[in-house]
This record gives structure tokens, sequence and C-alpha cells, in this order.
């Protein structure tokens, strides 16, 4: 059985200078071992689903996060390093990679041994994207090396409740 790759947000709007929530240079760190990942992942017949922020420019998330990969802006693709990986695209406009989208059904169908999630922000769309997964008891798997975040003290606060909490493995 093959398992499910969820990349999280590994946008141009997370991760390329210039745009208002870019997650740094220590996150950039992570897309030889995602690319990797996914290599590996897709050798062994795993589905690829890049799970991305797609949002309206009136969106309600930017009362609490200034404006970012909005809909049809170059913030809103995937990073010129992994887009030639092959994988479907599911849309999202909260942190969730389930909320509002067809993820669950998508899953249901490919019917994983198990979930592996990476990407960015470990301790926002990374962590709820995990929780929803466990929380429709699925195993999950979270590579430590192939998740970032913005501040490096809530990426290893978000590992410890995504390991101990959430009960997926980080490894």
């Amino acid at each position: 059985m093959a398992n499910a790759v969820l990349v999280v947000d590994m946008l141009r709007g997370f991760l390329e200078e210039g745009h208002p929530l870019y997650c740094g240079d220590e996150s950039r760190k992570i897309i030889p071992n995602l690319k990797q990942l996914i290599e590996e992942e897709a050798g062994k017949g795993s589905r690829i689903i890049y799970i991305c922020d797609n949002h309206a420019p009136d969106d309600l998330e930017f009362q609490v996060f200034p404006p970012h990969c909005i809909r049809g802006t170059d913030e809103a693709l995937v990073i010129p390093e992994i887009e030639a990986y092959q994988g479907l695209m599911v849309p999202k406009t909260r942190y969730s990679g389930f909320f509002g989208t067809d993820l669950e059904g998508t899953l249901r169908e490919i019917k994983p041994e198990k979930v592996i999630v990476c990407g960015v922000c470990t301790d926002i769309c990374v962590m709820h994207t995990v929780s929803d997964a466990r929380n429709r008891d699925y195993a999950v798997e979270v590579p430590e090396d192939c998740v970032a975040s913005f501040n490096a003290e809530a990426h290893a606060s978000a590992l410890g409740h995504i390991r101990n909490i959430l009960g997926a493995k980080v490894v």
C-alpha cells in the first residue's frame, strides 16, 4: 500500500524573499530534504499532494496575517525547486489542508498506509493538517528535516505537540 505525501505551503509567498510572510533563509534549508522525500516516495508509488494557500483578496485570515498567497498571484505558486514533481494540487483558504477542501475524499480513495506531512509552517498549517489527519485516524509521519517555520521556538514546540499530543511520528 502506498503513502500520501502532503506538501504543505511550499509556495513562493513563504519561501522567496520579498513576500510579506517569507519564512526566512533557515526555512529554505528544508528544500533539498523535501525534494529527496518526494523523489523517494514517488518512486515507491506514493501520491504527492500539494496543499496550497490560495486566498481571495479580502480573505478574513488577513485580519491575523498580512495579505499573502492571493489567488492568481506568483505568491500562490509552488516554488520552482519542486514544481516539476507531479502531484495533485489542493488549494486551501485556512490553516488545515482538510478545511473546505476535498482532501478527505482524496485520502479515502487512496487509502494510504500512512500520511507524511512536510512543508511550512510547522506551528501553523503543518500542525493543523496533522491534527485533522490524526482526528481521521490516519497514521501520520512528520520528517523533522522537511518542516520549518518563521520562529525556531514555535517550530520546536509544534513538533513536541505533534509528537506528544497528536500522536504522530516525528522522524
